[in-house]
């Protein structure tokens, strides 16, 4: 992994400065690290080996069972962790994406007084994918409330209609930021642009019949790192399904879906 283009005095005195305002349930504070993270570069703590080398090692810490990995937001936040040993300049968003798909996360000046923020790795995700279009979590998910059988009777039988469709599974998302929407889970036989736009015009045939005003949006079941599929895999079973092989599982719990329970 190669270090950025450096970043001013500036753009790292806003992460140190946003870092200060982040508490528990200031998700607007929170939200604003993110994005100066995805603008900004971190200082990686290497355990071992040189920046650069093939076998230069991050260093890593557990916190509630999750793992991280320990960085510093500056040349003078480096100098005062009294790190010794090599070090490694990654912008945000070349972080998250080498990161997230092991599940680390990212902790930002652990050694500042308080301890400092951690990123979860579903964070780190939205990073990488971009901020904006991928909800805010912790995201609270539970089983719709609003009963819109028209829609979903309509979109079974286009799905019918749609042979790269295996199954359809819904749920209700509140993001810690922004409006609560409903996710259509597709479960489709393979994911060529072919099966992929198919799917994609049966949601567009379907859609009239939702009451307007009400978000939807669909989520790929095959993708293991979105939180919505994996709540919806564990706690649901399907509306519409072409096999007739799913069991019913008992209901997950829907705070927080992903993300390390706040104090």
């Amino acid at each position: 992994m190669s270090a950025g283009a450096h970043q001013g005095p500036a753009a790292a005195g806003q992460l140190e400065q946003l870092l200060q305002q982040v508490s528990p349930g200031r998700y607007d504070a929170y939200e604003a690290l993110l994005h100066a993270l995805a603008a900004g570069q971190v200082w990686m703590l290497l355990w071992q080996g040189r920046a650069g080398a093939a076998d230069a090692q991050y260093g890593n810490m557990e916190v509630d069972g999750l793992g991280y990995a320990p960085c510093v937001t500056s040349a003078p936040e480096l100098a005062a962790s009294g790190w010794n040993r090599d070090h490694e300049v990654v912008t945000g968003p070349e972080i998250a994406a080498a990161l997230f798909p092991d599940r680390w996360g990212l902790w930002l000046n652990p050694h500042a007084p308080g301890g400092g923020v951690g990123i979860p790795w579903l964070d780190l995700r939205r990073i990488a994918g971009g901020l904006d279009r991928l909800p805010a979590g912790p995201l609270r998910i539970s089983e719709p409330v609003i009963d819109i059988p028209q829609f979903y009777a309509l979109l079974a039988q286009n799905a019918h209609r749609t042979p790269a469709v295996r199954s359809l599974r819904r749920a209700w998302v509140q993001p810690a930021l922004g409006a609560p929407y409903l996710a259509v889970g597709l479960d489709l036989y393979d994911t060529g642009q072919q099966a992929v736009d198919s799917a994609r015009l049966m949601i567009q045939q379907s859609i009239g019949a939702v009451p307007d005003g009400l978000p939807v949006s669909t989520v790929a079941m095959n993708d293991e790192y979105d939180p919505v599929a994996l709540w919806m895999r564990a706690s649901t079973r399907p509306f519409f399904d072409r096999d007739g092989y799913a069991q019913q599982q008992p209901p997950a719990a829907s705070y927080g879906y992903g993300y390390p329970r706040p104090y």
